[in-house]
C-alpha cells in the first residue's frame, strides 16, 4: 500500500478562477507528493505520484475540502508511468480543445482581503483588492483558459510585489489572476460638475458628502452602473426615479450591514443566509421595522429587495455612511446596464451630481441577481452577477444547441456537452439597444464557450425577435420552435432532472398558443418531448391587446362585462367612477363587436383584472405590478375561497361576481385578495387531481412567472404534499421568462432525433 503509485487525475466542474490549482499544489505538498497540476479550457489536470494513501487522501480532499465558491463534478483517475518529478509544480494552461470548463461567476470580497485592506502595505483602503478566493471573474472574462491575459486585467501588468504574491504557494493570492494593488492595479475617478477626484480616500469622502446632502450619484459597479442616492431622503429618491425613467418599479436598496437592515426589514435566518453568502444577491424581504425608507423606495409594497455590500468599496463607502442606499442599475428606461466609461459620461453627467469611474474594462454585462425565499428554500426571480455563468447539468446531450429564450426578461442558452449554460439577465428585447446586446452577448457566449450552433431554438410567436433571430438563414442551423408553456413546463423539469411524464401547471401572463390565441393558464400532460392541453383558464377577450397589459382597468372591464353584460355601467364599484366615461364606453364598444379583442387564457390577466377591481392598480408602471400589489395586502390567516367553475374549462364568472358583492358589502381588500389566491390554489389542485384520475401520475410541476407568488406556491405545496402528490418549482432558474431558454434547449436536446 506504501508502493509509490502514478496517476492522471481529470476534475470537471467550476475548478478555474476559484483558487483551485493552488488548493491542489497546497494540498500534495502537505501529502508529500510530487507531480504537477495546469488548467487547461475544458479541466484541470493533476498528475501525482507517491505512496497510494496519501494519493488517496490528496483524492479525498479535492471531493470534500475543495475552495468554497468551487464545485467539482467529476473526478477521474487513471493509472500512469512514474516519472522523474521530484516536486509538484504549477504548469503554464493548455488550450488544446473545443471542450471548455466552467468559468466562475464573481465572488465578493471575503473577510482576508477586507482585514488585508487595512493593514498590507500597497493595498490599505485599495478598492480592488481581491485574491483567488473572491473578486471578479465572469465580468472580465474574454477567453478560456482563465489567465490573466484573457482578462481585462491583462493591460495591468503585475508589479514585483504583486508578482511575488502570485508565485508564492504559500500565499493567498498564488495564481489569483486579478491580483493588483495601489501601484499596479485598476483606479476610481469621481466626476463631480467641473471637479475631477482622484485617490480613493478624496473620492470616498466626496461622495459620502453628497450622497448625506440627498444627491444622486453614477458608480460604476461589477457588472455595470449602478445609480445610488440615500434610500431614506424621499426627495432623492424622486429625483433618482425622474432620471431613471422608472415611475413605480421597486428599487434595491444596499444596507451598511445586517445590524441596520434589521431596523427597517425582517430578515429570516435562510434569507440572512443567503444576504451573507458569496453571491450577495438581492433578496426580497418583508417590511418590519421601527426604521423607514424613503416611500419611493417599494412604492406601496410590503417588501424591498436588499443586499449587503460585496465590493471592497462598497465597505469603504459604508465606513463612513451608515445609512442605506438606492443601489439600482444604471441604465435609463428599459435599456441595458450601461457598463462604457465614455458612454456613462455622456449619459449622466448632466443629470447626477456625480460619475465615479474606474479603468478596467467590463466584458461582460451583469445586473445584480435578485431571490426570493419560499418554503425556506430560496428561489432564483433574476439570475445573473454570482450565478452566472454557472450551468445545470442536465442527463441529455445539449451539444450544438442555441436556446434563444423569451421575448420578455430574456435570457439565452447554450449546450455543452451535458450541460446548459444560461446567459445572464439580458432583459426586454422590445428596443434596439437590448436586442444589440443581445447579439453581442450571444457572439461572446459562442466564442467564449466554443460552440458552433446545430440546433437553435425559439418561441412559436412569429413576431418575436428571438424567433426571428432563429430563423435567420445565415445561421445554417436547424430551427425548432416550441410553445411557451411547454417551455415553462421543461425548465423546472431540466432543473430537477425530470425526464418522464407529468402534470404541469403554467400560469403566466402571456404565451403564443398553438391554436393562435394568447394562452397563461394552462394545465399540460406533457414529457420533455411534446404536451397535451387537458385545460386551460377560460379565454377571455383583452381590449387594445398590449395596451389591455399596460392598464389592468380594461382587462377588470372585461370580466365585469362577461357576467354582467351593459348593466355594468350601473356597478357602482369604486375603480369604475375613477374611468373616465368616453375611455369606457370606447371599451364596451370595442367587446360588443369583438374589435381589437384577442382572447387570452391568462392567469396574469386575471389577477391584473382583480387588482384593477380592487383599485390596487388601474395603470400598470411596470410588468406584473397588478399582481404584486395583489399578493401585497393579502390578510393572513383567511381560509375561505371563492366559488368557480371548472368543466372543459376553468370558468371564474362566479368568482368575479362574489368579489364585486363583497366590496359592495365593504370586504377589507386584503380579505378579498386572501379569498380569490385561496380559489386559485384551490382551483389548481381540483385540476390536478381530475388529471391524475386521468393519468394516473403524481408528479406536478409549476412554471411561470404567477408562481412567483409567495403565497401561491406555499399554499400549493401544502395541499399537494398533504395528498401524496410530488410537486417540484423552480429554485435555480426563474419561474418567469427568465427560464424559458432551459426549456427550449432540454426540448430540442430530447427532440433532436427528429432534426437528422
Amino acid at each position: 500500500m506504501n508502493e509509490n503509485k502514478a496517476y492522471l487525475i481529470i476534475v470537471t466542474g467550476l475548478v478555474q478562477g476559484v483558487g483551485f490549482r493552488p488548493f491542489v499544489f497546497r494540498t500534495a505538498l502537505y501529502n508529500g507528493l510530487s507531480g504537477w497540476v495546469r488548467n487547461t479550457n475544458e479541466c484541470v489536470e493533476i498528475f501525482v505520484q507517491g505512496p497510494e494513501l496519501k494519493i488517496r487522501q490528496l483524492l479525498s480532499d479535492l471531493k470534500n475540502n475543495a475552495p468554497s465558491a468551487s464545485h467539482v463534478d467529476l473526478i477521474t483517475t487513471f493509472p500512469a508511468e512514474l516519472s522523474d518529478d521530484s516536486e509538484f509544480r504549477i504548469l503554464k494552461s493548455e488550450n488544446n480543445s473545443d471542450l471548455v470548463t466552467e468559468i466562475s461567476p464573481d465572488i465578493a470580497v471575503c473577510a482576508d482581503c477586507l482585514e488585508d485592506m487595512k493593514r498590507q502595505s500597497g493595498r490599505i483602503n485599495y478598492p480592488f483588492i481581491n485574491c483567488t478566493n473572491c473578486g471578479p471573474r465572469f465580468t472580465i472574462i474574454n477567453e478560456l483558459p482563465y489567465d490573466r491575459l484573457n482578462t481585462s486585467m491583462a493591460v495591468f501588468p503585475m508589479c514585483t510585489p504583486c508578482h511575488a504574491e502570485y508565485m508564492d504557494v504559500n500565499d493567498r493570492r498564488f495564481h489569483a489572476q486579478p491580483v493588483a494593488c495601489e501601484k499596479c492595479g485598476p483606479h476610481y475617478t469621481f466626476f463631480a460638475g467641473n471637479k475631477r477626484i482622484e485617490g480613493t480616500d478624496q473620492i470616498i469622502e466626496q461622495l459620502c458628502k453628497m450622497i448625506l446632502e440627498g444627491g444622486v450619484i453614477a458608480m460604476k459597479g461589477l457588472g455595470g452602473f449602478h445609480l445610488a442616492c440615500d434610500a431614506t431622503n424621499e426627495e432623492a429618491v424622486t429625483r433618482l426615479r425622474m432620471m431613471k425613467r422608472r415611475e413605480g418599479k421597486p428599487l434595491a436598496v444596499m444596507f451598511p450591514d445586517m445590524d441596520i437592515l434589521k431596523k427597517f426589514a425582517a430578515v429570516s435566518p435562510v434569507e440572512e443566509e443567503i444576504l451573507f453568502s458569496w453571491r450577495r444577491p438581492i433578496v426580497l424581504v418583508k417590511n418590519a421595522g421601527k426604521n423607514k425608507l424613503a416611500s419611493g423606495v417599494n412604492v406601496g409594497l410590503n417588501t424591498v429587495g436588499a443586499m449587503l455590500p460585496y465590493l471592497p468599496f462598497h465597505h469603504l463607502l459604508f465606513e463612513r455612511l451608515d445609512i442605506p442606499i438606492i443601489l439600482t442599475s444604471g441604465n435609463l428606461s428599459d435599456e441595458p446596464i450601461i457598463i462604457d466609461n465614455t458612454k456613462a459620461l455622456q449619459t449622466f453627467s448632466g443629470i447626477a451630481d456625480g460619475v465615479l469611474i474606474y479603468d478596467r474594462d467590463i466584458e461582460n454585462r451583469t445586473d445584480d441577481s435578485v431571490v426570493r425565499v419560499v418554503r425556506d428554500i430560496p428561489a432564483i426571480i433574476r439570475r445573473s452577477r454570482g450565478f452566472v455563468p454557472s450551468p445545470v447539468n442536465l442527463n441529455l446531450n445539449t451539444e450544438g444547441i442555441l436556446a434563444t429564450g423569451a421575448e420578455q426578461v430574456n435570457t439565452f442558452c447554450i449546450g455543452k456537452g451535458s450541460k446548459a449554460i444560461l446567459s445572464q439577465y439580458i432583459g426586454d428585447l422590445q428596443n434596439a439597444e437590448t436586442t444589440v446586446f443581445y447579439e453581442e452577448t450571444v457572439g461572446k457566449f459562442l466564442k467564449l464557450f466554443r460552440m458552433k450552433p446545430e440546433i437553435v431554438v425559439s418561441d412559436l410567436h412569429p413576431e418575436y425577435f428571438t424567433t426571428k433571430f432563429a430563423s435567420d438563414k445565415n445561421h445554417n442551423t436547424k430551427h425548432i420552435q416550441v410553445q411557451h408553456h411547454h417551455a415553462h413546463i421543461a425548465s423546472c423539469m431540466a432543473e430537477h432532472g425530470l425526464d418522464e411524464p407529468v402534470i404541469g401547471v403554467a400560469l403566466d401572463g402571456t404565451g403564443y398558443g398553438t391554436d393562435g390565441n394568447i394562452w397563461g393558464g394552462e394545465f399540460l400532460y406533457c414529457d420533455l418531448q411534446d404536451f397535451e392541453r387537458f385545460t386551460h383558464f377560460k379565454y377571455m377577450p383583452i381590449p387594445g391587446g398590449d395596451r389591455g397589459i399596460e392598464e389592468p382597468w380594461r382587462m377588470a372591464v372585461s370580466y365585469l362585462y362577461s357576467v354582467y353584460g351593459d348593466e355594468i355601467t350601473k356597478s357602482v364599484l369604486p375603480f369604475l367612477k375613477k374611468l373616465p366615461a368616453e375611455k369606457l364606453d370606447f371599451i364596451l364598444k370595442m367587446l360588443k363587436s369583438g374589435t381589437n379583442c384577442p382572447m387570452v387564457s391568462s392567469a396574469g390577466r386575471l389577477f391584473d383584472a382583480v387588482s384593477a377591481i380592487l383599485s390596487l392598480c388601474l395603470k400598470a408602471s411596470f410588468p406584473a405590478e397588478a399582481p404584486m400589489r395583489l399578493e401585497s395586502i393579502i390578510e393572513p390567516g383567511c381560509k375561505e375561497k371563492y366559488p368557480y367553475i371548472f368543466q372543459e374549462n376553468v370558468e371564474f364568472d362566479l368568482t368575479i361576481i362574489s368579489i364585486a358583492e363583497d366590496i359592495r358589502k365593504n370586504i377589507s381588500p386584503g380579505i378579498i385578495s386572501a379569498k380569490f389566491h385561496n380559489t386559485i390554489i384551490s382551483v389548481i389542485f381540483d385540476v390536478v387531481n381530475a388529471m391524475n384520475e386521468r393519468y394516473h401520475c403524481r408528479k406536478v410541476v409549476l412554471s411561470g412567472g404567477t408562481f412567483q407568488n409567495k403565497y401561491l406556491v406555499e399554499g400549493l405545496f401544502g395541499k399537494f404534499m398533504d395528498s401524496d402528490f410530488e410537486v417540484y418549482s423552480h429554485r435555480i432558474v426563474p419561474a418567469n421568462d427568465g427560464g424559458i431558454s432551459l426549456g427550449q434547449l432540454a426540448i430540442a436536446a430530447k427532440r433532436r432525433h427528429l432534426c437528422v
